[in-house]
Order: structure tokens, then sequence, then C-alpha cells
């Protein structure tokens, strides 16, 4: 199945950026009505302070349950949840002025600012519930199955919480933030996460500003400074947050959040946007003035052609005050595309490079967002015959500093528009179409490359035709998210950026649908159908059977301890194995051809090769089954990581038939392999 989940995200997250566009938050609340709302006075036997030293290293603590004396401790509600920004957690203090301690609870609710309102004091009955870390942070919570871990807590439940958590009847105060200085986050001072915390002369990072809060959907760390230290402090913002869509506040002043800690990591929540004044000028970094409205008095217009024109045969500093107005056709959202986007007008489209991941993450460069770039000192140059725009690296152009990105880049604020491909033949092609959005006509996968991944290990060229035997190169990066999917077999249109390599065209696919091939062939014939297909994500399914030889090795499942891409592995190590891998029954009818089709990738000493065999009388034993040895290239360089494909390998002898497919690792106790298998497919046209 083709896996398009990126592009119906997109989509979905285009409609919610729509909504929330459409329903502009104010960030200035009522306070809630609490009338009807069960309270209790409690008197408290236990303080914030002795909670937290129940907790040991490295195991929860589990509070005694209701048969056993009361334990109640209480404090003050130093967030609130109200603006969507702070999810399923209530953060207390011990005293609503100068707190000592601050202390996380974790429940299992939303909207818990209508019953525990930010300055309520609350009393908390432990008795039942557990004590235990995530990301280093003490929290409160329930030690249940779902805990997973001798140190992890679950939330509390949302049908318990009236039983545990009690607004007081009697008191609730105004909660005044503590004055620390960023340097003083620190372990001297960590007693105080989860308290409320103000910070002065506070300003986002250059690398950050003129971004919003965080993009739809995901949350983000911003990078906060106040001239107290060079160490990382960061805002972790909520993609879900009702002012996630604004712009940070690009001046100096004053930040007041919750304070908190990821493991060495400090961060700060928000609890409302109203809360920050972070609108004065000078910053601390010199910058004067608002860096984020572009004043294009002054400013003279060029055009993508004009631009390309001022080249002047080598590396060129573009100096005088210009104005490139443009919209972005492609960004990194996929990984096809790394630290850099395609920009276009109606002369023409070229690349921008920036050293900034997850661009796409970022308003102003989404697909279809007209943006401006002011020129003044950036640098056009030729990479490898493709004129390009950023700034100097060793010789040539490069990538513009993530730091001063601010300062040539500037959100048109207009809404999205779905930009519009040249409609191209391959013939048609010109350098005047590189960096171009083109819609390529009828086309499709030649022959060898049918049956094979986007890429494979590296970056990976397939090979385009039309039904006049011209051809162009599709290239794709192996971080592609689609990299391992399989190339369509049929004929149709392709949506890409044109880019040239030193002299030869080449297309870049932003996603894997934009060369969605389903027509027939040029020659009529019918796209491959698979009819047995396995790319162990979900481990060794009933699609296998493993079976052990000879040695305690055997056939499993890796992705290299942290990748996405799972896949089969055997290492025999330096014992004598013998290991099967036998696929299930195949039923090889209903088309008129059949082929076979896999990856595999050697690595370590020069043992015996992968094998890979077929029979239609399996007897339930690989070694009494009568077997036959197909001729597959596998592959050959055992002394660097890299998965090659075998090529679609014929097996109409069998047509008509029930087959099963066989792998068989071999090894001795002086020569093993590590071979791993990837992306079977049995393929009927």
């Amino acid at each position: 199945m083709k896996k398009y989940s990126s592009f119906l995200r997109s989509l979905y997250f285009m409609m919610a950026a729509l909504l929330i566009t459409g329903c502009v938050h104010d960030d200035i609340y009522d306070d809630p009505n609490l009338a009807g709302y069960e309270c209790k006075d409690l008197t408290a036997n236990m303080t914030i302070a002795q909670v937290k030293a129940l907790k040991q290293s490295g195991v929860a603590y589990v509070f005694p349950d209701a048969s056993a004396s009361e334990m109640i401790m209480e404090g003050y509600v130093s967030s609130t949840d109200e603006t969507g920004n702070i999810y399923k957690t209530i953060y207390i203090q011990d005293n609503p002025q100068n707190p000592t301690h601050g202390f996380t609870i974790s429940v299992d609710a939303v909207s818990t600012y209508t019953k525990f309102p930010q300055g309520s004091k609350i009393y908390i009955k432990l008795n039942g519930l557990a004590l235990g870390t995530y990301g280093g942070l003490i929290q409160l919570g329930v030690k249940d199955a779902a805990a997973s871990g001798a140190d992890a807590v679950s939330r509390i439940p949302e049908s318990t919480v009236p039983a545990h958590i009690f607004r007081s009847c009697t008191e609730r105060a105004k909660i005044v933030p503590k004055i620390l200085t960023l340097a003083q986050m620190s372990a001297a001072n960590d007693n105080l996460l989860g308290a409320l915390i103000q910070v002065n002369n506070a300003e986002f990072d250059r690398t950050v500003l003129c971004s919003v809060f965080a993009p739809d959907g995901t949350s983000v760390d911003r990078r906060i400074n106040d001239g107290t230290t060079t160490s990382a402090r960061v805002v972790r913002n909520s993609g879900f947050a009702s002012f996630a869509n604004q712009t940070l506040p690009s001046g100096n002043g004053t930040f007041v959040g919750i304070m908190s800690k990821f493991n060495s990591t400090y961060q700060m929540y928000i609890n409302k946007v109203s809360d920050l004044d972070m609108n004065n000028f000078p910053r601390l970094d010199g910058i004067a003035a608002d860096p984020c409205t572009l004043d294009l008095t002054g400013l003279s217009p060029k055009t993508v052609q004009e631009v390309k024109q001022m080249f002047t045969g080598a590396l060129t500093t573009i100096n005088g005050e210009y104005v490139l107005k443009g919209k972005v056709t492609a960004n990194d959202e996929t990984g096809n595309l790394f630290k850099y986007i395609y920009i276009e007008d109606a002369t023409g489209g070229i690349r921008v490079n920036i050293n900034k991941t997850n661009l796409y993450q970022d308003a102003r460069f989404k697909v279809g967002k007209e943006i401006y770039i002011k020129l003044n000192t950036l640098l056009i140059g030729s990479v490898n015959g493709e004129l390009q725009l950023g700034q100097l690296f060793g010789n040539n152009v490069g990538q513009i500093a993530e730091a001063d990105v601010y300062k040539f880049f500037f959100d048109s604020k207009k809404p999205l528009a779905a930009p519009v491909p040249t409609e191209r033949t391959i013939s048609q092609l010109t350098m005047a179409d590189v960096g171009r959005w083109i819609k390529l006509k009828d086309v499709e996968f030649i022959n060898t490359d049918l049956g094979n991944n986007y890429a494979s290990g590296s970056p990976t060229n397939r090979t385009l035709k039309d039904c006049n035997g011209n051809t162009i190169i599709l290239r794709t990066s192996h971080f592609a998210n689609f990299a391992s999917e399989e190339i369509d077999g049929g004929r149709g249109d392709v949506y890409a950026i044109l880019s040239v390599f030193n002299g030869t065209y080449q297309l870049w696919i932003p996603k894997q649908i934009h060369a969605d091939l389903d027509n027939p062939r040029c020659d009529g014939s019918i796209p491959p159908t698979k009819i047995f297909a396995e790319d162990f994500q979900n481990g060794l399914t009933a699609n296998w059977t493993k079976v052990s030889v000879a040695g305690t090795q055997e056939w499993t499942t890796s992705n290299q301890g942290a990748g996405s891409n799972y896949y089969a592995v055997m290492n025999g190590g330096a014992f004598a194995n013998e290991d099967w891998l036998v696929s299930s029954e195949i039923s090889l009818s209903g088309f008129g051809n059949y082929s076979l089709s896999f990856d595999s990738d050697g690595m370590g000493a020069a043992g015996l090769p992968l094998q890979v065999f077929i029979t239609d009388s399996y007897t339930g034993n690989p070694t009494t089954t009568n077997w036959t040895q197909l001729t597959a290239p596998i592959d050959t360089n055992l002394g660097a990581w890299g998965f090659i494909n075998s090529g679609l390998v014929n097996l109409n002898a069998y047509a008509n038939k029930n087959v099963r497919i066989a792998f068989k690792y071999t090894s001795s106790a002086t020569a093993s392999t590590t071979w791993e298998l990837d992306n079977v497919k049995v393929l009927g046209q």
C-alpha cells in the first residue's frame, strides 16, 4: 500500500490552519465560574518538600493505600491549561509568593483550570498515588500496569481525580512569579521546578526570531536569553496551544512561565501570552528595532530571472537594496530536500540554501507561501551548474546561517496558495526551467528500475522515460521518508523540481504522491501488482517461519538501534549456523508474469553469501524440501552499510503454482557475515 500519510497530514494541518486563522485568540480569559464545583478544606500533614524527599533514585515510591493514615499535601496552583499549552499537568508551589518548592501532578484530564484555576489552594490526598520521574522530573501519578519501568508512573485517572485533589473553599491567592535569571535555572534551584518564575531582560534567540510559537500540532523548543548564561534555556511550546500560530515577541523584556526541566535541559512553559512583555528595543544582542516587519520603502524589486542575471560567471555578492518576492514550491517536509527551499515567480525558480532543519515547520517556508527575500549581501553562485542563493561556504555559495534567517526572509502574511506547475515534456526542458516546479507529462520508470525502492542506503538515481524513449533522472535521498517505498510501475504525470548536475537534468519530488503512476505503461502493459510484500516494520510476522538447523543464533529484526526502518537480520557471531527464513505460501496465479525482488546488505567478515530459494513442495522442514536456488544479485560490499536491490528475479517457471520463498544463512566459527534483508516482494503482471 502506498504511504501518503505525510500528504494527508499536510492537508489536515492546512485545514486546521484556516480554522485557526478564522478564530483569533486575544489571550484574554475570564475567570472560570466555580459555582457548583465541590470544594473542601482539609488539614495538610505533609509539605511539598517532605513529599519529594520520599522519592528515591531509580524506583517509584508508592504511598500506602486508603486503609492507612491519611497523607495530605497542600499547595497553590501555579499553572493554567486554559490556552492548551500545558497538557494534562497541574503545577503547584508551596507558597503564592517567594516559593521554596514547586511540584508536578500528572492527571489524565484536560481543562483542569475550570476546577483548579491558577492561584487555587489545593489539597492532595496521597494515599494510593505514587511518585515517579519523567525526564528526570519528579511527578505525582499512579503506579499501574501502564507505568512501564521501575521509576515510571501513569497519570492519575480523571475518574479518581475528585477523590484525591480538592480545592480550598476559603483561599485563592494571586501567584507572584519568583524572579530568577536564566543562569539561576540550575541544580541549585531545582526545588523550584513547577513554580511560576519571572525572567527579566529576556529575549528570544535570534535563531528563532520571526517564527511562530509552535507549528500546527507539533511541540517545539524556542531558545531564550537574558545575558546571564550561555547555556541553553528553552521555552517549550505546544502546537495545540491557542497562541501557537502567533509570532514570537521580537523584543526584550519580561518573561513569565513555569520552570521545568527535561533531563539536563532547563525549560519553561507559558501559561498565557499576556504574561509576556517582550517588546522593548534595543535588545541585548544589539537589534535596535522590530526585525520581523518588512518596510518595502527604498527596496527595488527583482525577479528570479533578474537575480540569476546578476551572476557574473563567478561567485557574486549582491550589493544593493533589492527584494525578491516568490512563492515557496518545495521544502524539507519529507526529508528529500535538506536545508534548502525552492521559490519561483513568473520568470523562473531558484534554490535558496538555509542552514536550518525542519524548514517546513516555519510559516515562512511552507509550500504555497509567498515570501520576501532581502538580497543585500547574499551570494549567487553556480553549484555543479545550478545557480543558487546563500552565504559563503568555502569558495562557493553555501547556506544562510540560522542566526541570520530573520534578516533576509519575511512572511507576506498572505494565505497559502498551491503553486501551479509548469507543464513540460522531457524533450521541452531547458536551463530556463531549472529551479521550477514542473509537471512532466506521460512518463514511466524504465523496466530495470521496476520493483526497486526510491532509494536504498545512499542517494539513488532512478530513470524516467516517455513513450518516445526520452529519459531523465529522478534522484531521491535515502533520508526521504518514502525512500524505502517501491516506485510505481505504471505511467502518469510527475510533479517535481527540476535541477541540474554538471549538465545533466534531474528531478526531485518533495513527496511520494508526486510520482503517482497508475496508468498502463507505454507498451500497453498493466503495472505490476504486489502478490506478496514484507517490509519487516512489524517484526517477523505470520508471513515467515524461522528455522534454526544449526547454531543457537536465529533470524530477528532490527532498526540499527534508532532508525525508523526495520529489517530482518541474521548474525552467526563466531559460531557455525544454518538458519532459514521461509515465507508463507504464495499463489502465483491470475497474472502472465511473476517476479521476486528484495534488498540485501552484508557487513563484516567475508563469510558465505546469503542464498535465496524457491519451492512448490515445502515439507515443513527446509532440510527435507526440494529447493531450487534463484540467481539474484546480493550486496558484495561487506565493508559498508547500505542495501542493494536484487532487481526483478523471474519466477515464471512457477506460474499457476503455490510456492514458498526462503532465505538461507550460513556461517562458520571462522567466517560470519551479518546479513540484513528488507522489502521482499513478489509481483504479478
